[in-house]
């Protein structure tokens, strides 16, 4: 398999779309607006399947083998290591914007902004309260969560099955058993839809140059060259960091899950990989009861790439606009940030939702400011996910280690072998047996 070419192999082929994308979008701009369907629809696939994934790894995860005290610590563990790592991500991203301070000498009067071209971002982001989105993770109905696909709803409904499906005992086994069979068929769709992922990756980027150009990158190029910058800064440096402390390297994860780097950077959606990292992570030897729950409550939890992201976008909206921002009301700032930066999905988009709910929080930085980011949001939003990604990754392998629930020397042999093709369609089941 390592002998293999690159132009046979799924990343080189998502990489070789990526940069035709780039060409038709630039030189043929209706074309690439054109082919914004083949990236709408490669993410309906991947989305299509993420919930029943979901159900079938955590309900297989806690029924098999995870008791509720390994689930819990589990879960606690996460939402921990979430907290303290999302703070670094925001303080990192907020020591970077006020040195380099990319937004100063534009001079913009917040008066010459289109509101209107961010109107419906802010009505959104009105409705990100604290306490909306708690009950938001209670379902309608276990229907309307599976119908909506929201990650969180069919988390919490997996989990009580799971537990239910293990306080019933041995009558249940069947069903475990058909939970199991299941999820080897739902990897198996998995494994189908991301042949197509040269396609999305095609469409999504033909669209985004094709919209929005190379020359609004051009005029935000600082701003662009600090984000990309201080997420790698984060990834090889703080998660470097914790990924050393917890003996295995960045650069060995990153190499293994490069697949799924490049699929998520074409499509700017971390979501467009979830199912497939979720596999990769238990063939690294995680246990599935830990996989199942720290990836889907990190794309809402642990978004390390969006917590940089908004952290650095409204300074730069506070420069820009020539907004008085202190030491005390950046500290006030961060406050805020560590309760709106939570809840993001990771889907491109939706951080420009909540960047606009944080600046109508703030109650001086103008909202209208968003509009100054509008055009090269997207391109931001590539590195923003491919932080995310990697961020989940490594908390899914830390919080495993801490609950003892990884196999070490798997997951050596995984890292030390750095193949993106190790993990076949169907070898978790065989790994997890």
């Amino acid at each position: 398999m390592a002998s293999q070419r690159f132009y046979k192999t799924l990343y080189g082929q998502v990489l070789i779309a990526t940069v035709a994308g780039v060409i038709v979008g630039h030189f043929w701009p209706a074309a690439g607006v054109a082919m914004k369907p083949l990236g709408d629809a490669f993410i309906k696939l991947v989305r299509m399947i993420i919930a029943p994934i979901i159900f079938c790894t955590v309900v297989a995860g806690i029924a098999g083998a995870a008791g509720v005290k390994t689930v819990g610590k589990a879960g606690a563990l996460a939402l921990v290591y979430f907290e303290i790592v999302s703070t670094v991500a925001l303080v990192i991203g907020l020591i970077i914007v006020n040195l380099v301070q990319p937004g100063a000498g534009m001079n913009v009067d917040p008066a010459s902004l289109d509101a209107t071209a961010v109107a419906q971002y802010v009505t959104a982001g009105k409705a990100q309260t604290p306490t909306a989105f708690l009950l938001d993770i209670i379902p309608t109905s276990v229907v309307d969560a599976f119908a909506k696909g929201d990650i969180l709803q069919v988390l919490l409904f997996s989990i009580l099955f799971g537990f239910a499906l293990r306080a019933v005992g041995a009558t249940a086994a069947p069903i475990v058993e058909l939970v199991d069979k299941l999820s080897g068929v739902l990897f198996g769709i998995v494994g189908i839809i991301m042949k197509t992922a040269p396609l999305g990756a095609l469409g999504a980027m033909a669209f985004t140059i094709g919209s929005f150009g190379l020359g609004t990158l051009a005029q935000l190029a600082t701003l662009v060259a600090c984000f990309y910058a201080t997420c790698l800064l984060f990834i090889f440096v703080v998660l470097g960091a914790i990924a050393w402390w917890h003996a295995f390297g960045i650069w060995r994860f990153i190499k293994y899950i490069r697949e799924e780097i490049f699929i998520v950077f074409g499509t700017s959606s971390s979501e467009s990989v979830l199912p497939r990292i979720m596999e990769k992570l238990e063939g690294l030897g995680v246990d599935r009861s830990v996989v199942g729950v720290v990836i889907p409550a990190g794309y809402s939890f642990n978004l390390d790439g969006t917590a940089i992201y908004l952290a650095i976008a409204t300074v730069f909206i506070a420069q820009a606009t020539n907004t008085p921002l202190g030491l005390t009301r950046q500290i006030m700032l961060l406050a805020l940030l560590l309760i709106t930066s939570k809840g993001a999905a990771g889907v491109a988009g939706a951080a420009l939702i909540v960047l606009a709910g944080t600046l109508s929080a703030t109650g001086h930085i103008p909202v209208a400011g968003v509009a100054l980011i509008l055009g090269i949001h997207r391109f931001m939003g590539e590195a923003m996910a491919v932080t995310n990604l990697i961020g989940n990754g490594v908390a899914t392998i830390v919080v495993g280690k801490w609950c003892g629930l990884v196999d070490h020397a798997r997951l050596a042999a995984r890292l030390a072998g750095g193949s993106a093709d190790a993990v076949e369609t169907g070898d978790v089941a065989v790994a997890a047996s």
